[in-house]
């Protein structure tokens, strides 16, 4: 079925390239990466093959948000951005720790990710969990990439890849900016944030340094009354970025990358009710340790062009820990699994070492890449559960039982070696095609004990072909019909005994699209359809053993996706932009084991849209001859997300689904010389809904109240 619907999508965009109502319907393109009070809509150049190249001629679905836009669209981080990117989701496990999902492959098991993260030449990728995303500061534009890049980025990008580009050292100029912003949470706290971007050349067209800096008193809004706690959510982060760029000839370029970020919170994950009126029931585990979040990132890029081709090398070092109290406070009402409060603290140290050379040559009639990559990551988890079980299972009667803490520890170590290469042979100028493949072998170890000292070490090793066909046609100016079909590989795993290791899953999608620009630059459109086999899913379940609650994972089945991926910018007038972008995902579990408890065929996969939309509209305009101003809104709205868990833990409170999200935000602002001032507002509306489908306990993934604020910046 999904096939057929496939191919009539893909008829669609056949019958109407040259049609007027194509421009209607077109996919991620960003009206903010425009320049300010132009005709038209300024190209846009991305870096997502690891070459420069513009937008409209990349033979994949990108999203790419320039830095003013970003600032415009109020996001400064990962969770904003999935507002603001159709088909992008997330799960959140407090301040600065997410899962990232794409186009469907939204999946908490299994130790690997299935979305990569990117920080300039950086992979930033740790696991699953844990993901890495810096705050948005001083960023030129940050690129998603959908569907898998197993080519190009290897193991950890089977859904896509988010690349988080920064800008770099100016060699020529003093430059930078100072500001802040203050701003006020509905029935929460004042919240204030410090910026600082400095540029200063050390030696002209030689060496350079640019430092950016952000400190953020986050504003919160959630009480515990009986623990004594007031807007206790609110978060303290620091995020420092240094970068010092050398380029001794025009052959040779050298770039050091230092950044720092440390985040936390009072609450962990915050606890609340739907009605915000309603105190959050007692902490009974009266453990209440502060969340922390913290990274440092290393890295050493370098580049030298021999003339036929130009060789680059990424050395990049990445440490974290994190300190991730986890406090499960019921609601009120009866549970039949009997299971009533808990606490988890855990904490959980990574490293990883990577390094990718690559040599490539971007011109002339055939344009490739040959490169190699080595990672070692190293990661380990110590946890203390606490459990209060409730006698008869109502938490209203009483009457309950502390048990001990149950310990859990795990340490793993991933190493792997990739060599990938990637050739485009552009036989006229209007046709092109490409393969690329890429071959990877992961050596894994990985020790669980449920006791100190009990655990046995395993081993295994993981490889993967990861090919790549595609191909573009120019069949009109500034137009461009593309057709790809990408792998993509996570590998498998380990669990602690009686349960067996679990094998690697992999991820083909087919993939048709077009993009261009119309009405003399007035017009930015892009399409997409899709259609994905996730195979050999890895699920986790809770098994009752004995008497204990233990955790498994294994591989369940196959699961089919269809998409498809839309969005427009025009510019009908000089000062007006309007922008709209969307996803439709329609994804199913077409077979499963016949021992597995968690899913049924019919089941779709978890956090997963069927739709998502934006809507932004832009207004420039000049309160004086020399006073540019703009006023901008923008409506996230996306369908509700799905939790299916139907092991014996979890089946009685099915289903899990959080609510349906619409976001307004407003912002104003206006140049006063070298002075930025603004006015913002976010969830305007004041939607208070759930974001996050686990549904079990009160759940902390809520909207953010009502927040109104005032942004000043000094540009020099």
């Amino acid at each position: 079925m999904k096939r057929s619907l496939l191919w009539s999508a893909a008829g669609v965009i056949a019958a109407n390239l040259y049609s007027p109502a194509m421009m209607a319907y077109a996919q991620d393109v960003e009206a903010g990466v425009t320049a300010e009070n132009t005709k038209t809509l300024s190209t846009v150049v991305v870096t997502a093959q690891k070459k420069a190249e513009r937008l409209i001629d990349v033979p994949m679905a990108i999203k790419a948000i320039g830095g003013e836009e970003l600032e415009k669209l109020g996001v400064t981080d990962i969770q904003e951005l999935s507002f603001a990117v159709p088909g992008l989701t997330m799960r959140e496990d407090g301040p600065g720790s997410y899962t990232v999902f794409l186009r469907g492959l939204a999946n908490q098991s299994g130790s690997g990710a299935l979305v990569g993260m990117y920080m300039d030449e950086m992979p930033l990728t740790l696991g699953g969990y844990d993901q890495l995303a810096p705050v948005a500061l001083d960023f030129e534009r940050v690129e998603v990439l959908k569907g898998p890049q197993g080519t190009l980025y290897g193991v950890g990008a089977a859904g896509g890849v988010v690349r988080f580009i920064t800008n770099d050292p100016n060699l020529n100029k003093v430059e930078g900016s100072i500001g802040g912003e203050v701003y006020s949470v509905s029935d929460g706290e004042m919240g204030y944030t410090g910026e600082l971007v400095l540029n200063v050349p050390l030696i002209e067209n030689k060496l350079a340094f640019r430092l950016a800096a952000a400190y953020e008193d986050g504003g919160g809004w959630i009480d515990q009354p009986e623990a004594g706690i007031e807007d206790g959510n609110g978060t303290e982060l620091t995020n420092i970025r240094a970068k010092l760029l050398w380029v001794p000839t025009d052959d040779f370029s050298a770039k050091v990358t230092v950044q720092t970020h440390r985040a936390s919170t009072e609450l962990g994950m915050g606890y609340e009710e739907a009605d915000r009126t309603v105190d959050v029931g007692p902490d009974r585990s009266k453990v209440m340790i502060p969340k922390e979040f913290d990274f440092d990132i290393y890295n050493l890029e370098m580049s030298y062009d021999f003339g036929f081709a130009e060789l680059t090398s990424s050395t990049t070092q990445v440490e974290h820990d994190h300190q991730y109290p986890f406090s499960y406070i019921p609601r009120e009402g009866n549970y039949s699994y009997g299971f009533v409060e808990g606490n988890d603290d855990r904490f959980v140290e990574a490293s990883r070492f990577s390094q990718e050379i690559r040599l490539s040559d971007t011109e002339g009639m055939v344009e490739w890449t040959v490169g190699a990559f080595y990672s070692d990551l190293e990661r380990s988890l110590i946890a203390d559960y606490e459990y209060l079980y409730a006698v008869n299972g109502d938490l209203n009667e009483g009457g309950g039982v502390l048990y001990d803490d149950l310990y859990y520890g795990s340490a793993a170590t991933a190493e792997s070696v990739s060599i990938f290469a990637d050739v485009e042979l552009n036989l006229t100028d209007k046709f092109a095609v490409g393969v690329g493949a890429r071959y990877f072998e992961e050596d894994q170890t990985s020790l669980i004990e449920y006791a100190p000292g009990t655990g046995v070490a395993e081993s295994a090793t993981f490889d993967s072909f990861d090919p790549r066909v595609y191909m573009t046609y120019k069949y009109a100016d500034e137009k461009t019909l593309y057709a790809s079909i990408g792998k993509g590989f996570r590998s498998g795993g380990f669990n602690a005994a009686p349960f067996d290791p679990y094998d690697p899953e992999e991820v083909y999608t087919y993939e048709i699209g077009t993009k261009g620009a119309a009405a003399d630059g007035k017009i930015q459109f892009d399409i997409a359809t899709f259609f994905t086999q996730y195979q050999d899913m890895i699920r986790r379940r809770l098994v009752l053993v004995d008497g204990q609650l233990l955790g498994e994972s294994s591989n369940i089945g196959e699961v089919e996706i269809f998409g498809v991926e839309g969005g427009i910018a025009v510019k009908p007038i000089e000062p007006l932009t309007i922008s709209l972008n969307a996803a439709y995902l329609n994804s199913e579990i077409v077979a499963t084991d016949a021992t597995d408890q968690v899913n049924n065929v019919g089941d779709a996969t978890d956090y997963t849209p069927e739709l998502s939309a934006t809507i932004g509209i832009n207004y420039d305009f000049n309160l004086a001859p020399d006073i540019p101003g703009f006023a901008r809104i923008d409506y996230n709205y996306r369908d509700e997300v799905t939790y299916i868990d139907r092991s014996s833990f979890f089946e009685s409170v099915l289903p899990q689904a959080s609510d349906s999200l619409s976001l307004l935000n407003a912002r104003v602002g206006v140049t006063l010389n070298a002075f930025d001032l603004e006015i913002f507002a976010t969830n305007l509306t004041d939607e208070n809904v759930s974001i996050d489908p686990y549904q079990g306990w009160a759940n902390a993934n809520r909207t953010q109240p009502r927040v109104i604020g005032l942004k000043a910046k000094y540009n020099f």
